[in-house]
């Protein structure tokens, strides 16, 4: 059973309170030069004061509604998450021992936890608007969690985007939510847009509740190798005060995969409860731009900047003075000795640079 051999389970726990369970993986490739490899993207205030991380943690951090979080992460980033989640008492580390995607990071927090915990795995790179949406929406999965449904936040689609995937809705279920009909690769962009005109797609955003034992039964029903690796490793962990170290080897020998292809492609039970709830993964500079509160024509600054007759433009700078004029849908970064320009459209491909991956 999940939790068998975890001591984040406790005998005095409230289990109506969800356990939220944030992922820090990832390295935001394509918001270099800002996001480096020693301060990636979630620990960046990218929107407002608070990080990424920090904004995550706070969403979840109603006493009435969440426990203490539980961060996965790798030993890197440890330090980071550990200054920057000062403020939210009770919050816990699984320090992976290796990058093993998604499945295996959530697998190690529901080994460690209480069968009947419901855990909310939420990445810790992504921007939320309407905190009390997302709160709703988190209470409804949860129950239908607590009925053994595996839950995918369906995040509403407002524009025909090809770099997300899709969840098409299905029957509705009792007391609120819906099956889920099928998940969707990312599509073309004449997909794309027969999904929006349809209104029976949702993205799917990476954000998902289940039962801690119930999800590790369908891990072990579809990926067998997977949950029983993140148990052997689990129980032949260490703790280090707030830190949990897996066992390495056993960690290690699991073959990565994402959750999505593990159980919830698999799985009779997936659910979905729609988010309508200003949400973005920030992915590039173009949804950061769109993230933030634009000024006069569009134009979003940060930094020192001159913009004549430009449009849509973003600049972020952490010194120098920007000038530009006539310039549409572009966006110029500027960090430390590094200048970034690109448009929008190529946005997605910053990541592809030589900067970006030898940071």
């Amino acid at each position: 059973m999940a939790g068998s051999s975890g001591s984040a389970a406790s005998e005095d726990k409230d289990l109506s309170k969800i356990t939220p369970v944030i992922l820090c993986g990832g390295s935001g490739t394509r918001l270099w030069p800002r996001s480096r490899k020693d301060r990636p993207k979630p620990f960046l205030p990218l929107i407002g004061d608070s990080t990424l991380f920090q904004a995550t943690l706070e969403r979840s951090a109603d006493a009435a509604q969440f426990g203490p979080a539980i961060i996965v992460a790798g030993e890197a980033h440890v330090p980071l998450i550990e200054e920057q989640a000062a403020g939210f008492p009770g919050t816990s580390i699984i320090v992976e021992p290796a990058a093993r995607n998604t499945a295996a990071a959530i697998a190690l927090a529901a080994a460690r936890l209480d069968p009947d915990d419901v855990m909310l795995v939420c990445p810790s790179d992504h921007h939320i608007a309407n905190v009390e949406a997302f709160r709703t929406s988190a209470a409804l999965a949860a129950d239908l969690a607590r009925k053994d449904w595996l839950v995918a936040f369906g995040i509403e689609a407002t524009a025909p985007e090809t770099g997300y995937g899709y969840i098409r809705r299905g029957d509705s279920l009792p007391g609120g939510g819906y099956e889920v009909a099928r998940f969707v690769e990312k599509p073309d962009l004449e997909t794309a847009q027969g999904f929006l005109a349809s209104g029976d797609y949702a993205w799917n955003g990476g954000i998902f509740a289940f039962r801690a034992d119930f999800f590790m039964e369908e891990l072990s029903r579809h990926r067998p190798a997977i949950a029983a690796g993140a148990r052997s490793s689990v129980a032949a962990g260490r703790e280090d005060g707030a830190r949990f170290h897996p066992d390495a080897a056993s960690f290690g020998a699991i073959e990565g995969e994402s959750v999505d292809y593990a159980v919830m492609e698999n799985t009779d039970r997936a659910a979905m409860v729609p988010a309508a709830m200003g949400w973005s993964d920030i992915g590039n500079w173009h949804a950061l731009r769109d993230a933030r509160a634009g000024g006069d024509a569009g134009n979003v600054v940060r930094g020192k900047a001159d913009l004549v007759d430009c449009k849509n433009v973003l600049v972020e700078s952490d010194g120098p003075r920007v000038s530009a004029l006539g310039l549409r849908d572009i966006a110029i970064v500027v960090d430390g000795d590094e200048v970034l320009v690109t448009t929008m459209d190529g946005a997605q491909l910053v990541g592809k640079l030589p900067g970006a991956s030898l940071q």
